[in-house]
């Protein structure tokens, strides 16, 4: 069974090494380059180097983008390619009918083309995420970002997890509808959903976060409250004017959206509480004065491993079910 299956889909693996080696030899390249870039910069500038180096991780991000779009369709589409037809193609071709009357079980036939052709999938996978978290880990140490959608599904061990969901989703798929194409495009439906789903709807509500009362310093002292960027936008007119505050904290995750700055009472400050009489943006000495503040929740940046194996252990357990139902199905289904 093992040798039958290898045989299936030896072209399948030697063109996803090919693809693979292509990619590791681009990325090495480039980099190498990017590495060479930052390097330069810390030598020019010395100790002083922050907005050249933000200047730069800007420059590289279309390339960014690229390099973590790759890694965030790979499992999609080896879910399509290799998933899809693991059983729908036997069943339009008819040799299933051959393959069951042996003395081989459906459910073993089954589990072991699930299992090989699923396992090189992840490990397909996994290469891909361990080049490019090495690729990405200049930009991710300057940015901090890596809580970002994009990023977070593009790093560490999620695409693992998601791998092995969207294979299992393909090939259950293709046990259902037995028609290669329908199977293809249902896949790409579901594994696209869900994609889009889990980190508005999932992720946020992994772990309780944590909350904090930070006080809103002027533009020119933002720095000493210990956030690294404040958006501020005044609200109403006269003495109703109210200031929405919008923070960012390095490598931490802001949950929360724009808060309404409160007063040292907890009450939603107004008017002349906020320095309105001063314009808008107020003088760092004034709104500090007043000991204006703003609620935040936000996951702090060392749970961002505990979330990577949270969410890939979802995907695994929910790849998990789906195998286990399209075993359960097949026992049943007629041939």
């Amino acid at each position: 069974m093992m040798w039958l299956t290898w045989r299936q889909f030896r072209m399948q693996g030697a063109v996803a090494l090919g693809a693979l080696a292509a990619f590791g030899v681009f990325l090495l390249v480039t980099g190498r380059n990017m590495r060479a870039g930052f390097a330069e910069i810390r030598a020019a500038c010395g100790s002083g180097c922050g907005d050249s180096l933000n200047s730069y991780v800007q420059e590289q991000q279309t390339l960014a983008g690229l390099v973590g779009a790759v890694l965030i369709a790979a499992p999609a589409l080896l879910g399509m390619v290799w998933g899809a037809p693991l059983v729908a193609r036997e069943v339009e071709s008819g040799t299933h009918r051959l393959i069951w009357n042996q003395s081989i079980s459906r459910t073993r036939w089954l589990l072991v083309r699930l299992l090989i052709v699923g396992a090189a999938a992840v490990l397909v996978t996994g290469v891909l995420s361990l080049m490019v978290t090495w690729w990405a880990r200049p930009i991710d140490a300057i940015a901090q970002d890596r809580f970002t959608p994009l990023v977070f599904e593009a790093r560490g061990v999620v695409p693992l997890g998601y791998a092995a969901f969207a294979f299992a989703v393909g090939a259950c798929t293709g046990l259902l509808v037995r028609r290669t194409m329908p199977a293809v495009v249902v896949t790409m439906a579901v594994v696209l959903g869900v994609q889009l789903l889990v980190p508005l709807a999932v992720r946020p509500h992994l772990m309780t976060p944590t909350t904090a009362t930070v006080p809103v310093t002027g533009p020119e002292d933002w720095s000493k409250s210990g956030i690294t960027g404040v958006g501020l936008r005044h609200r109403g007119s006269g003495s109703d004017t109210r200031l929405e505050v919008t923070v960012s904290m390095a490598g931490d995750w802001v949950v929360s959206g724009p808060g309404t700055a409160v007063n040292a009472s907890g009450k939603v400050a107004r008017g002349a509480e906020i320095c309105a009489h001063q314009g808008f943006p107020p003088r760092a000495d004034c709104i500090e004065a007043m000991k204006i503040r703003v609620d935040v929740a936000y996951q702090p940046k060392d749970r961002y491993w505990t979330f990577q194996l949270l969410e890939a252990g979802i995907y695994v357990l929910l790849a998990g079910l789906l195998t286990w139902g399209g075993t359960a199905w097949l026992r049943r289904r007629p041939a």
